[in-house]
């Protein structure tokens, strides 16, 4: 992969343009005053150690060095650098509901979008951690495997909605048992989920598999999101159509907190409500600062691109000094090389 990371700099290559027409006529104005002196051959005679072909030359290395400088104000990138770090952290797992319930806007600017926005900002402020993405909704399934590479955590999380999953409904249960099939057996690090919805629809079994989970050492949070007074389902997301029952009767969809409340007791999690402020993420970030930190496997960071302006850096100088080194008169040390004659 390849990009600019300032592209607006590339702009400057329209003046490269500009300053050969210049070169052109004051070469044209140059020649046209010397053939006032006489015939251009005899003139060239009387001048023997001045080379037009020199100051061409120059001319020209001079514009590839300012191409080289454009490009390089612009950074060049090219595809993806990896470093090795030293990470500690925890395996994490983002279960985030994405039932039709999710796209309600009595959460700014919907709730689900604020899921997404909620849980980007904790893979950024978690970056010693793996991190893998489940997606629920009337069944879970693995969005994102454990993986290391935070970057594609957050690229994978922002392709989420609600067409995800087809069948509708709530099945928390499940999405806690997709979970725990996630971490790795390595028992010297501490495992935690975060599952963030509004248990709208809830489904059977997610008390008990919280509980499982808080037995296998694994501390389910759950982040309630939306408002208890509730809110019209659109249709589809920014619509003003709303979805409605067979009664013709605009479906209201409503956070259940106290069931939430109750799986993250099951689980030996916390339970906080995610409203307009960011209160739910410190309490988040809290509880999973207490849990113990360890070294873990794939101890290698992905930046997205590398940086590759020293290329073009290192060529404009080489191109700078032959520059310096050539003179508008024939000399010695070129004398026997015929590009400078």
């Amino acid at each position: 992969m390849f990009k600019f990371a300032s592209p607006e700099y590339l702009y400057l290559f329209f003046a490269i343009p500009v300053f050969v027409l210049g070169f052109i006529f004051l070469n044209i104005r140059k020649r046209k005053s010397v053939e006032k002196l006489g015939a251009l051959a005899l003139v060239k005679k009387m001048m023997p150690e001045l080379s037009l072909k020199r100051s061409y030359l120059k001319f020209w290395l001079t514009m590839v060095i300012i191409g080289f400088g454009i490009v390089i104000l612009a950074r060049p990138q090219f595809g993806t650098k990896k470093e090795s770090v030293d990470r500690k952290g925890i395996e994490l797992v983002i279960a985030i509901d994405v039932s039709n319930s999710m796209m309600a806007e009595d959460i700014s600017p919907n709730r689900l979008a604020k899921a997404k926005q909620i849980l980007t900002r904790i893979i950024d402020e978690r970056r010693d951690d793996k991190v893998a993405i489940v997606v629920f909704a009337g069944e879970a399934f693995i969005q994102l495997p454990m993986t290391p590479d935070n970057q594609s955590a957050k690229m994978f999380l922002e392709t989420i909605d609600t067409r995800l999953v087809p069948v509708q409904g709530t099945a928390i249960g499940s999405a806690i048992d997709i979970s725990m099939s996630c971490f790795s057996n390595d028992e010297n690090i501490d495992k935690a989920i975060v599952l963030i919805t509004d248990g709208e629809g809830h489904e059977g079994n997610a008390e008990q598999a919280a509980e499982q989970a808080a037995k296998k050492g694994v501390h389910v949070n759950v982040i309630g999101i939306g408002t208890t007074d509730g809110a019209m389902i659109p249709v589809a997301e920014g619509a003003r159509d709303m979805k409605r029952d067979n009664q013709g009767q605009p479906v209201v969809t409503k956070l259940n907190e106290e069931m939430c409340r109750q799986i993250a007791k099951a689980g030996e999690g916390l339970y906080a409500h995610a409203d307009n402020s960011n209160s739910a993420l410190k309490s988040l970030q809290a509880e999973l600062e207490k849990l113990q930190k360890k070294g873990i496997d794939g101890g290698a960071a992905y930046s997205e691109y590398d940086e590759k302006f020293q290329i073009f850096a290192w060529a404009m100088l080489v191109l700078l000094f032959i520059e310096i080194c050539i003179f508008d008169k024939k000399n010695k040390i070129f004398r026997n090389i015929r590009l400078f004659k």
